[in-house]
């Protein structure tokens, strides 16, 4: 059997042709199947096969052209909003290297270019994705621009604080209700508290959390969390765009927390931010990882390792003292999480909650429910 594979052509609306222009002044032509309007930011890939709402919805995303360097894109539709990681698309633009315009999926609620029209999101076909992939794995990942008629400067999102573009401006509160499971239930008397320090985060942290027995506070990025210590049983701090030094407050609260001895758990971007309030440093990588197949290795003596999804630029270097490596990268050897020795913080640099990708990792959220304050 023959199967073939069209592109997006849609007769009535034939697409507009597209440039992304990189910094170094290469050149990409294509065909838009988005929203029609310039735009500039970072450009970065993901190898992962699925998943595009659930990666275009994450708020890590923030400031990104985001290229996919799976062919197809749009084979199965936009769900509803429910099984999304946030409530808006957060790439600056998506690139792929074949659009499916008739997405077939019973839960599809929308095509892919009618949700990127809906919210001005640009999207563009280029054939060679290979190719632009090749080169910004060869290069880095560098500045790009989207143009259609007119020409626009280039922007890096990471010369700014991009998280208080993301995180929430209210405090929220979410009550694990009859969400409990048994193990947790039977760890503590009372549901525990835990603070979700919001620098971007995903709503399956928030679902993991609360399916577990956790009544949980979402605050904002700048939040005095030490104002509420005295009702607190842990913190988390969850992922979150761009580099993790444009948050020093976030950094500040965090270290206010480690001198209470408040358990934490960092989650990517809280990584780094636990890192960096213990003394460690971090840096920005060549091109990052992104993707739903990381093989990450746990130094816990089993040998074990673990697939896990991924989406950041930075990573920890230097590890502050009294933390010992917990996960490592199999592929590059970059830190994947850091676990204190003594004292109940740790972190992760991949994502534990999936959405997309595996859920192998799950239980770090059960051992960190296991360790908070009664």
């Amino acid at each position: 059997m023959v199967m073939r594979v069209f592109s997006y052509i849609d007769k009535h609306n034939a697409p507009h042709p597209a440039t992304l222009v990189l910094e170094d002044g290469s050149k990409w032509e294509g065909l838009s199947f988005g929203h029609e309007e310039a735009v500039a930011g970072e450009a970065v890939f993901t190898t992962g096969m699925v998943g595009y709402p659930e990666s275009m919805t994450d708020p890590s995303y923030y400031g990104q052209i985001l290229i996919f360097s799976y062919p197809l894109v749009g084979n199965y539709g936009v769900p509803e909003q429910i099984y999304w990681e946030s409530e808006k698309i957060h790439t600056a633009a998506i690139i792929v290297s074949a659009y499916t315009g008739h997405g077939c999926h019973f839960g599809s609620t929308q095509t892919l270019a009618e949700w990127l029209k809906k919210e001005h999101i640009p999207g563009i076909e280029i054939k060679d994705t290979r190719g632009l992939i090749q080169k910004i794995r060869e290069q880095g990942v560098m500045m790009a621009k989207i143009v259609f008629d007119r020409d626009i400067d280039f922007y890096d999102p990471n010369a700014e604080n991009l998280v208080s573009h993301v995180s929430t401006k209210t405090v929220v509160r979410y009550d694990a209700g009859s969400f409990k499971l048994p193990m947790v239930s039977n760890v503590h008397a009372r549901r525990p508290t835990v603070i979700l320090i919001d620098c971007g985060v995903k709503k399956n942290t928030i679902r993991s959390l609360i399916a577990r027995g956790v009544d949980v506070v979402r605050v904002p990025w700048d939040y005095d969390v030490m104002s509420m210590k005295d009702h607190v049983d842990g913190v988390v701090i969850s992922n979150g765009p761009g580099d993790p030094k444009m948050v020093p407050e976030t950094i500040e609260t965090t270290k206010k927390l480690l001198r209470a001895h408040v358990p934490i758990l960092g989650i990517c971007l809280g990584n780094q931010v636990l890192a960096l309030a213990s003394g460690g440093d971090t840096f920005k990588m060549k091109f990052g990882h992104r993707s739903q197949n990381q093989p990450c290795k746990i130094h816990d003596g089993s040998g074990r390792y673990y697939l896990t999804t991924q989406n950041h630029s930075y990573a920890v270097g230097t590890l502050p003292e009294g933390f010992t490596d917990w996960f490592t990268n199999a592929n590059d050897g970059t830190n994947e999480g850091i676990i204190h020795t003594s004292k109940p913080f740790m972190s992760v640099q991949f994502h534990p909650e999936a959405c997309p990708g595996p859920t192998d990792t799950s239980w770090i959220f059960d051992k960190f429910i296991t360790i908070l304050k009664h």
